[in-house]
């Protein structure tokens, strides 16, 4: 461990790895280190023993349950964006080779009490039950406006400047009611609040069309989503491979490790087991740098153990239902994700549900019924409330670039967000998945 590395990345999270993933791509000489003994940090996922041991210590399953060996338990559960940023990435780095995906079945959204297939496109909207007739066509006029918005095609935009147009005033102009903002800025454009209405549209209109376009990207999908065969635990390791494959040194089980500072504050390295390796700078989920984070906010998440599918979902394997803030005179929308034995994170006939949000009471439990009483009958049930972190610094002058925590969503577009955030900061450059991935860049060499 005595060496020099160009990076030091601590932790075997999600976000922790697709960077140690694309720095050693980027010809970076790259050491990644977790106290744990295992990969996936806060993102890992967990067989039936391991959840009883973290949440139950000193308890068994229950043999009704079914064998531990056979359920693959996300900690943060998400469903990935057909066509996002994540898949981008994977396709990109050539990752999809150590994986399998599934398509995910369907996207609802809860709307007087009711939950309702979630309308993408001009043609859905018009047979949706969560509008009226005349509803129906305005919103599937500005479907229509969206999916045929090209910002270099000026045609396109019917003289609307949607750099400066705010949401609110686009959706004025098709006289969209309350209700149908709510499900297309919540459901589909997946904002988490309603601060985006006074923001410029454009944004908006981007995360309209990627919904639909990843509709649209592989046949027969009848929700945006896909989801790794055994669970999301599968991605941290994926990117770890692709990681050492490219030269990077992976050491785990480091439980004393932590970061070395210089005399001007300047992270150049970390030490473990009386042993100090040096790096230009160093990358790390905010565990690791705890004098250097803030407590943003508090998520709680309810894992749930079923033996039928979430009522209402036309008898879904795999569906994410959102409950709006509106709808539940609350700050911030509920999230429900449920997974079953058809991705293989489940024994046959057992469905895992998970129930989250952001934490606005002194009950936090309780703030959860809403998306607890969508579920039906359940076998087992899990809770836990974790907090959530941010960097106080961009790293840029402290050569300390730190992750920030996963937030209630239910999907991978945010935390992307992050991940490219932070490439860009690290290396000064935004990531560029133009570049054509790199199976084909090796080929042509």
């Amino acid at each position: 461990m005595d060496e020099e590395y160009d990076a030091i990345v601590l932790g075997t999270g999600f976000k922790e790895c697709i960077i140690s993933g694309l720095l050693s791509v980027d010809g970076l000489k790259v050491l990644h280190i977790d106290r744990n003994n295992y990969y996936g940090g806060q993102s890992a996922s967990l067989n039936l023993n391991q959840l009883y041991e973290r949440f139950r210590p000193g308890q068994k399953p229950p043999a009704e349950l079914g064998p531990s060996r056979d359920y693959n338990v996300d900690l943060v559960p998400k469903f990935i964006m057909a066509n996002g940023a994540l898949v981008k990435v994977l396709v990109h780095t050539d990752v999809t080779k150590y994986l399998e995906f599934k398509a995910v079945d369907g996207s609802f959204v809860l709307s007087k009490g009711r939950v309702e297939k979630v309308p993408a496109t001009d043609w859905e909207a018009l047979k949706s039950p969560l509008m009226g007739l005349f509803e129906k066509r305005r919103a599937a006029k500005f479907f229509s406006y969206c999916q045929q918005y090209n910002e270099r095609d000026p045609s396109t935009w019917r003289n609307w400047d949607l750099t400066r147009m705010t949401m609110h005033e686009l959706y004025t102009q098709f006289g969209l009611d309350v209700q149908t903002i709510d499900f297309v800025g919540h459901a589909i454009a997946l904002h988490q609040n309603d601060a985006y209405m006074m923001q410029p549209a454009l944004p908006t209109v981007q995360k309209i069309k990627l919904y639909y376009e990843s509709m649209m990207r592989y046949e027969g999908l009848t929700s945006p989503y896909i989801y790794p065969l055994y669970g999301l635990g599968e991605l941290p390791q994926a990117f770890a491979r692709l990681s050492a494959v490219y030269g990077g040194t992976y050491m785990l089980a480091r439980p004393d490790v932590e970061v070395v500072y210089d005399e001007a504050g300047t992270a150049v390295g970390v030490k473990s087991e009386g042993e100090t390796a040096k790096a230009k700078f160093v990358v790390g989920d905010p565990t690791y740098f705890p004098d250097k984070v803030r407590k943003t906010a508090r998520v709680v998440r309810a894992m749930c153990v079923l033996s039928h599918p979430i009522p209402s979902t036309n008898d879904s394997h795999s569906v994410q239902i959102i409950l709006p803030q509106k709808q539940l005179n609350r700050r911030h929308d509920i999230y429900v994700f449920c997974c079953s034995y058809s991705h293989n994170v489940a024994p046959r006939d057992k469905w895992i549900a998970f129930v989250s949000t952001t934490v606005e009471t002194s009950d936090p439990q309780a703030e959860l019924a809403p998306g607890l009483q969508l579920l039906g009958k359940i076998d087992e049930r899990f809770v836990e409330v974790v907090d959530v972190f941010e960097p106080l610094e961009d790293g840029t002058r402290d050569k300390a670039f730190i992750s920030k925590g996963y937030d209630a969503t239910s999907h991978f577009e945010s935390e992307m967000l992050d991940v490219m955030d932070m490439y860009r900061r690290i290396t000064g450059k935004p990531l560029d998945l133009g570049k054509g991935d790199l199976r084909k860049r090796q080929e042509s060499q």
